[in-house]
């Protein structure tokens, strides 16, 4: 069994694309060819110093990538070496039938691998001198890639692991030190192995759309289909559990990943008290709708509002408050707005305020000063934005948040090559519309976001998310079930100073003594239940005991096919009463019942 918990797993088709997905840039070509004649250089030496080790690398590889030295290979318990390995590789994903073929002859040798490696490195290059942005598929590059180095693809699938046996040949201590060579051999295996299919896109860039002024190449290898990370982990584990607040709605995970769920649920929060309270903000204290819409971005009235939100929040809500953007772009905006119109200044009288960057040191530090100013009674206003460091790892439990607000709905950048080529892959094969899929996202990290601030049943905070959008059912559905159980229809369609007005109430109700025992039975188990599930559970043991003692018996004085039957079914039980009777109590009675069923039989 692989669980997958709230870390990363409403994320985890993200992190699928990522881990099979590369992006080249210009320095990395360059940086690529110094390891290439760094790597020249050391085996060159080795050549003269001590060549039997290359000669024992080249036996190895004419055996396979899957023995000692490239891939540990699996054994059975008797330490017997299997015929596939038993281990999930890491990224780029190498195909089950590649795990026992010898390494190419064209790179089994060290010096004829560098050279190999130096050709790709040239058509990398060639291809990104070109002065305009290029999409083509998977399988024309491929094709264009091998007609320049003149090879076959199978010494592609193998170069990301030649290139490990051989930096462990070479005995190199700073590994770290070739990842851009690294990057380029990653490149080349996920072409040699998924080059045929449509779920690669290849994607060049000469400049970013938004500085166009910049040279700034980026080849991108993009994958687009989610479900390529994550099929071996459904064809080696027999259990694989996603387990998140923020999974919603499920079956949109099960599209992505391609896979159809056997058990799919969604929980309450077993609270005695409702310790959070969600609200939707739609429009200012002057009526006017906010929303962080494109051609509202400039709006000055929207700025102030959301602006005077924060303010009146700053003024009711004690110790720390967390507010999210959509982008480091929309954020800077606002905050230039904010401070031609005073607004830092009125939130300065009230908080010291802090502030996200794309640096992770300043990012850090503003962290531990938002801390320590919470901890100090000062409080404080934390400014981060959605899909950052802070809004994907940071807890802002206790005293730390006790609001977040969401200024915005955090779609991605809807002009990104690589976001569009996705949208179109996933509408083609998978059936999910362009806006069905962005709304989807967009709403599982305004969930991640508003779930920072309550870490704990005893903890409580004010989740708001400030967007007239977020009234619409199709928008607000797509929120988890527990944060939507405690948003009434009377806290949907705010504006601000009906936001304020219930904030205020709110903390009034949870500045009362929380009593513990009243939680009993509830949020937690009593002495007594915790005895009573346990006394359950271990008569479920007892009982799954006896039944298989009562199969063996019978199974003893059966003929000898059914016999032949029962040793096997009865290795399942004993698997089965090993791993936990009670997990496994449904299947174990199923294979009890064949058993006497077969046992009655003629």
């Amino acid at each position: 069994m692989v669980v997958y918990e709230r870390l990363q797993a409403h994320n985890i088709d993200n992190v699928c694309i990522d881990a099979l997905s590369v992006a080249i840039r210009g320095d990395t070509l360059t940086r690529s060819l110094r390891n290439l004649a760094t790597l020249n250089a050391r085996v060159g030496s080795i050549k003269t110093t001590n060549a039997d080790r290359l000669a024992n690398e080249y036996a190895r590889l004419v055996q396979g990538i899957s023995i000692q030295g490239i891939l540990p290979a699996a054994q059975d318990d008797a330490g017997r070496r299997l015929a596939t390995t038993d281990i999930i590789q890491a990224s780029p994903v190498i195909p089950a039938d590649a795990i026992e073929e010898t390494v190419p002859g064209n790179i089994r040798k060290a010096e004829h691998f560098l050279r190999f490696l130096r050709r790709v490195i040239d058509h990398l290059a060639k291809r990104m001198k070109r002065p305009d942005v290029l999409q083509e598929s998977a399988p024309k590059f491929v094709h264009a890639l091998l007609v320049d180095v003149q090879s076959d693809a199978k010494p592609l699938r193998f170069c990301s692991e030649r290139l490990k046996s051989l930096l462990t040949t070479l005995e190199v201590a700073d590994a770290a030190a070739f990842a851009p060579l690294q990057l380029v051999a990653d490149m080349a295996t996920l072409l040699g192995t998924y080059g045929k299919g449509q779920s690669f896109a290849l994607i060049f860039e000469p400049f970013d759309e938004r500085l166009p002024s910049i040279p700034d190449p980026v080849l991108q290898l993009c994958c687009l289909d989610a479900s390529l990370a994550m099929k071996p982990v459904f064809d080696r584990f027999q259990s694989v559990v996603l387990t998140s607040g923020t999974i919603s709605p499920r079956d949109m995970y099960a599209k992505v990943l391609s896979f159809t769920p056997v058990v799919s649920r969604s929980y309450s929060m077993s609270l005695q008290r409702n310790c959070i309270c969600p609200l939707i903000v739609s429009r200012g204290p002057d009526q006017v709708a906010i929303s962080s819409k494109f051609d509202c971005r400039g709006d000055k009235a929207v700025v102030r509002n959301y602006g005077m939100l924060l303010v009146q929040l700053a003024e009711a809500v004690p110790d720390g408050i967390v507010a999210f953007f959509t982008s480091y772009t929309y954020m800077e905006s606002i905050l230039a707005m904010w401070d031609d119109m005073a607004i830092i200044k009125l939130l300065l009288e009230r908080k010291l305020v802090f502030i996200e960057t794309p640096d992770t040191i300043e990012s850090s530090l503003a962290l531990d000063n938002y801390r320590r100013s919470c901890d100090a009674g000062r409080g404080a206003i934390f400014l981060c934005v959605a899909r950052g460091k802070v809004a994907e790892g940071i807890d802002f439990d206790r005293h730390y948040g006790r609001a977040v607000v969401m200024l915005g709905v955090p779609f991605q950048y809807t002009e990104s090559r690589v976001l569009r080529a996705r949208l179109e892959y996933m509408r083609d094969n998978c059936s999910i519309r362009e806006g069905d899929f962005l709304s989807f996202d967009a709403l599982r990290q305004a969930s991640q976001c508003l779930g920072r601030v309550v870490r704990s049943k005893a903890d409580y905070g004010i989740m708001v998310l400030a967007d007239k959008r977020y009234v619409r059912a199709d928008k607000r559905n797509k929120l988890p079930q527990w944060i939507l159980e405690l948003m009434p229809e009377a806290n949907v369609d705010l504006d601000t100073d009906a936001a304020v007005s219930v904030s205020k109430a709110f903390l009034r109700a949870m500045a009362q003594p929380l009593d513990e025992s009243a939680q009993l039975g509830t949020a937690l188990l009593s002495e007594a239940d915790v005895r009573r599930l346990a006394e359950k559970d271990k008569a479920r043991t007892t009982e799954l005991a006896a039944q298989k003692e009562h199969a063996k018996a019978a199974a003893a004085t059966a003929p000898e096919p059914v016999a032949m039957q029962m040793d096997e079914d009865d290795d399942l039980v004993d698997y089965l009463g090993a791993v936990g009777a009670t997990d496994f109590e449904d299947e174990a009675m199923q294979v009890l019942e064949e058993t006497e069923a077969q046992l009655r039989a003629p």
